[in-house]
């Protein structure tokens, strides 16, 4: 009986270890982003396009260094006064999910990068084009997306920066909401991006008007060109949550950023 109790309190010890040292790894993960805050935010953008303050001044983008450092960068997106400020990658291999644990260096990190999936184009020639990002617990990544839920936060955050190798533009929030991925009951925003109609286009929109939490007063017409965010949110299972903007503006004679 006496064996018993020191084995029982044995394996309670053990399994309370293993317990601790799971949640310990799982924290870590979840509030670090791989070093990705530090590469993104301090050496690729001081490398690359000075600051983020210089860069929302200026918006002069090298993209021959970034194409340099990873061809699969064709794109960068912007939001004023939060930390969504990363470049944005394509890949290039038959794995669309290469990127959700892999940094725009392509090195294994949990944190992922900033990217859309092969079926949209890198011409940005779709109707939408779907970018990806974690919710980090440190805010980093696409965190601050969840944000919008607020209609406050909204209101302060309506214009978005997405610029591409052909340009600069602006994009203005026209919906934002939550639903679920990989359920009949979701809304699969996710594979939406070309609109062979008026209508397919209109119902989409609709669509999104239609589950956002407040009404933007913004609406969208086929032949504009929309942006979706998407990243997780953790009210349900499986949740989403969305953001999507159109493009309200591209400066004249802007053809891309500095390319020297």
């Amino acid at each position: 009986m006496k064996n018993k109790k020191i084995i029982w309190g044995t394996v309670l010890v053990i399994a309370t270890a293993i317990f601790i040292i799971c949640c310990y790894l799982l924290l870590s993960q979840g509030s670090s982003d791989g070093g990705n805050t530090k590469k993104y935010l301090t050496e690729t953008t001081s490398r690359h396009v000075r600051n983020s303050k210089e860069y929302a001044d200026s918006h002069n983008i090298n993209w021959k260094k970034l194409k340099k450092d990873n061809s699969d960068i064709y794109s960068w997106i912007y939001i004023p006064n939060t930390k969504v400020d990363y470049p944005v990658v394509q890949p290039t291999t038959d794995n669309d999910d290469f990127y959700l644990n892999h940094n725009i260096q392509k090195k294994s990190e949990f944190a992922g990068a900033i990217y859309s999936e092969m079926q949209n184009a890198t011409d940005y020639s779709d109707p939408v084009t779907v970018l990806y990002g974690h919710n980090m617990n440190n805010g980093s990544m696409f965190s601050d997306l969840c944000k919008y839920a607020d209609e406050d936060f909204y209101r302060e955050h309506k214009i978005i920066r997405f610029d591409t190798l052909s340009g600069f533009g602006e994009y203005e929030v026209i919906a934002a909401f939550k639903t679920t991925a990989y359920s009949e009951q979701g809304f699969k925003y996710y594979h939406f991006t070309l609109a062979d109609s008026a209508e397919d286009f209109d119902a989409y929109i609709s669509k999104c008007k239609e589950l956002s939490i407040y009404d933007t007063g913004v609406g969208a017409e086929y032949g504009d060109k929309l942006i979706t965010l998407s990243t997780c949110e953790y009210s349900r299972t499986n949740g989403r949550m969305v953001v999507v903007a159109k493009q309200v503006a591209t400066p004249d004679g802007e053809v891309g950023g500095d390319e020297t």
